[in-house]
């Protein structure tokens, strides 16, 4: 029974049929084919297989599959393969370098030279329950940083016991930037300065002179410097950009000490933070120099 199917089956796809193309006003034959249903499929798999192949050389041979989603150009494939090439000399170069520094430490202890670097644990299988959170050395270290910090903040003392300051009113104060101040002394609301905004990359210079005892960054002031003068007076410069002197240095007065900046998070923009303290207290700039 099967079997006759299979045989009708393939006798249909055998039928012949003609296909005939007739001119309408005449009636005249212009063309005509002979087909059966195998021939067609059999063309129309061809023209499919083809239209395939054509299209597979396309987007493999010529510059139309950039524009295809998901291919790259060709010069992103040629960039793409540069960095992978760098970044592969670049681990190398990293590896024998740090060979090199391990056998250096090797030969200082006594130590055997080695000619590889040893497997890096597999981090995957570690026990955390079994890991010593307790603080380090090199912890305690960042602490002590990090609390060395705050050193040049001078602690306001109370002046109601009257102490002089005419002893540094003799003094010529050398203005450590001239610009625009926009925000005054004012001690009351905390602000025991000026800030003073100039052009971008402006020097700013050390008004008498004295010796560095402050040159570090600060989370709140950034790049801060201070400078110990005669007569327990000491200036600060709060928010640079740039330290140009060392703790420890001589400078004279109008020399350059740093560079105008905003770094530090209580800067809004870039500018000079200028204070003056004496015998602890600060005092008022503007009552010993002119910024304008």
């Amino acid at each position: 029974m099967e079997k006759k199917k299979k045989n009708s089956f393939l006798k249909t796809l055998k039928i012949k049929y003609r296909l005939v193309l007739i001119d309408d006003d005449n009636f005249e034959e212009k063309m005509s084919l002979r087909l059966s249903r195998l021939n067609v499929f059999i063309v129309l798999g061809t023209i499919v297989i083809l239209l395939i192949v054509i299209t597979t050389f396309i987007i493999a041979f010529t510059p139309l599959r950039e524009y295809i989603p998901g291919y790259g150009s060709s010069q992103t494939n040629r960039s793409l393969r540069e960095l992978v090439l760098k970044s592969d000399s670049l681990e190398a170069d990293l590896n024998n370098k740090n060979l090199y520094l391990l056998n250096i430490r090797n030969v200082m202890e006594g130590k055997e030279m080695v000619d590889k670097l040893p497997d890096k644990p597999d981090s995957s299988h570690v026990n955390y329950s079994k890991l010593d959170f307790s603080r380090s050395k090199e912890d305690s270290t960042l602490r002590l940083e990090m609390e060395k910090q705050d050193q040049f903040n001078i602690a306001v003392t109370d002046n109601s016991s009257g102490s002089s300051i005419s002893s540094i009113a003799g003094f010529l104060f050398f203005t450590p930037l001239k610009g625009i101040i926009t925000n005054n002394y004012n001690p009351a609301g905390g602000h025991y300065g000026l800030d003073i905004v100039a052009a971008k990359n402006a020097a700013i210079k050390s008004t008498l002179d004295g010796t560095v005892i402050f040159s570090e960054w600060t989370l709140q002031t950034g790049y801060t410097i201070a400078i110990q003068h005669q007569d327990n007076l000491i200036s600060v410069y709060k928010h640079n950009s740039v330290l140009l002197k060392k703790e420890g240095e001589s400078v004279k007065a109008g020399e350059v000490v740093a560079i105008i900046g905003e770094t530090g998070e209580l800067s809004s923009g870039p500018h000079l933070h200028f204070e003056l303290w004496y015998d602890g207290t600060p005092i008022n700039p503007r009552d010993y120099m002119v910024f304008q």
